[in-house]
Formats: structure tokens, sequence, C-alpha cells
């Protein structure tokens, strides 16, 4: 098995360098480039400008023809889940199977959750109550539910999904494991090592076999800016991660892939030998698009080093 490689679109403004916005160039480009997805971030109110997820991916899902469409990640708590689940299913009516679903509980903005009348020390419980009901709401039946966190009552909406996306569980904690291990199809962290990666595999694992449950599959969120001027690149990220997340670079360059090509495929490479089988890659700094063609020399890179030493670069091949 080889891993799947996605982008996200270039969705917010870290830099304010104001419009145009270029989702769609972002989305055909991705495509043309030969990556397997598009993704796109989720947040009503951050330190940056940020438009709406899923209407990005109904834009992308309109100029693409192959690439998934994923959101990196929901913030599914955050929203009222009959809205929410008619969002997604017009995704997939607009690009059936395309679909991918990422969620996370978020809270680092607790201004949004204020916005949105939600409490923030919640979001947890909202969360799992919303991926409780989300099957039902998407297969069109209709949904009844008094929880501790969350009441609904939903008729059955049309057009129905005739399947569950693939769900993707973000976070870094025990609770994201316990939830991915319940709920998801894949884990989708981000700032780890690939140490600390694939040793809490290991233990998502475990909470999926005591389920009774396939094991997850091991994605991975990566911040990178690929320049073979090193000190550029770490200008580049710095500015970025100040204008998006109010954080120092210093907090996170030792899990952001920085560098040139090399540099970056050998930092890539260690994820998918860590179990890795899905990239979902965060171009920083300026020229979003530009970034995706280096990164395409680095998934060449990457596959290239695969096919001489299978064992050691695929994580789906066998030691």
């Amino acid at each position: 098995m080889t891993a799947r490689w996605g982008v996200l679109l270039p969705t917010f403004d870290p830099l304010r360098a104001g419009g145009p916005w270029a989702v769609v160039e972002a989305a055909r480009r991705a495509e043309q480039l030969g990556f397997d997805a598009v993704w796109a971030g989720d947040h009503l109110a951050c330190p940056a400008p940020v438009l709406d997820a899923p209407t990005c991916l109904a834009a992308a899902a309109a100029v693409t023809e192959r690439v998934a469409l994923g959101l990196s990640v929901m913030l599914l708590g955050l929203r009222q889940p009959a809205w929410a689940a008619k969002q997604l299913a017009t995704i997939d009516a607009l690009a059936p199977g395309r679909l991918r679903l990422g969620v996370g509980v978020g809270g680092e903005f607790a201004e949004e959750f204020a916005a949105a009348g939600v409490e923030v020390r919640r979001r947890g419980a909202r969360l799992d109550e919303a991926l409780g009901v989300l099957p039902d709401l998407l297969r069109g039946r209709p949904v009844r539910h008094a929880g501790r966190s969350l009441t609904l009552d939903a008729p059955a909406l049309e057009p129905a999904m005739a399947a569950m996306p693939p769900v993707l569980v973000g976070g870094r904690g025990e609770p994201a494991l316990r939830r991915a291990a319940r709920f998801g199809d894949a884990w989708l962290p981000m700032w780890l090592t690939p140490e600390v990666l694939a040793r809490r595999a290991e233990r998502l694992g475990e909470l999926a076999d005591e389920r009774g449950r396939a094991r997850p599959a091991l994605a991975l969120l990566l911040g990178v800016r690929v320049d073979d001027d090193l000190a550029a690149a770490r200008r580049a990220a710095a500015d970025h991660m100040r204008g998006q997340y109010r954080m120092d670079l210093d907090a996170i360059e030792r899990w952001t892939a920085l560098g040139g090509v090399d540099a970056v495929a050998e930092m890539v490479a260690a994820y998918l030998r860590a179990g890795v089988s899905e990239l979902v890659l965060m171009p920083l700094g300026p020229d979003p698009l530009g970034q995706y063609a280096r990164l395409a020399e680095v998934r060449a890179r990457v596959e290239a080093a695969t096919i001489e030493h299978p064992s050691v670069r695929d994580p789906g091949a066998t030691a």
C-alpha cells in the first residue's frame, strides 16, 4: 500500500495578503499535480481571516474530477449537527464518494465557541454526541436525541448519502485516541514525532481491539515549507504560525518539515516508516500553489526511494 498525499487549500490568510482567494485555482492545480486529496481547515473565528470550509470544498468539487475532498478538521461540536449533515451531504451530492470527514474538538480560540453559543468546556462531549447521531442524519433517517450536551429533533434529511464518508479523528491525546477507536476510520494527529506517533498508534490499536473494531488507519497533518534556503523557510513558516495560530515557530519546529526537497522528503519518510498511510500537508508561508509544485517533487523523491527500498519506505510494506 502506498501513502495517500493531500494538501490543504489556501482557505486561511495568515499573512493578510488580501484577495483574491486562490481556492479554486489551488484545487485544480493540486489535481493536475497528482495529489490524492485537497483539504480545508474549519474555523468560525481565529487570528487569520478564514473562509467557510464546506463552501470551499463545494467549490473544489465543481472544478475537479478525481481528488478526495477532506475537512481537516471540521469542528463538528461547534456546529448544529443537522446543518452540518446538510453541508456534508451536499458536498457528496456534488462529488459522489469523494468526501473525507476529519473531525476535532478545537477550543484553542474560545471566542468562536462564544460566537456560536456553544460552551467551550462541553466541546468534547458535544462532538461525541454529534458523531453518534451523524450516521442517521447523513443516511436520511429522522433523529431524536436528548443528551447531556446536545438536543436534536430532526426529520429525515434529503438528499441522503448512500454510506458514511471515512471519518478521521483529530487530536493528539488520550481522549482523541478513545474517540478515534470508537468512531474513526483513521486517526489524524499533528505535532508529534514519528516515535511518539508510533507509540500512540499502538495504544489506539489496543483501544479499538477492546471495542471489537478494526484498528483505524494512521494519518498525519504536517506543516511544511519547501525552500532550498533553510533560513528563508524558517522565516516564512514563522510568519505563518504567528498569523494563523499566534504561536512562535520554536514551539512546533521539531514537528515541522522545513528545507529543501531532500530534507523534507527525509522527514516525511520517517513518518511513513512509523505507519502513516495518509498525509495532509499544510503549506506554510506565501505562494501555496508554488509550494504544491515543490511538494510534488517531495512526493516523487519519497516514492522513488520506496521503489528502491520498499521495506524501509513504504508504510504498507512487510519488513
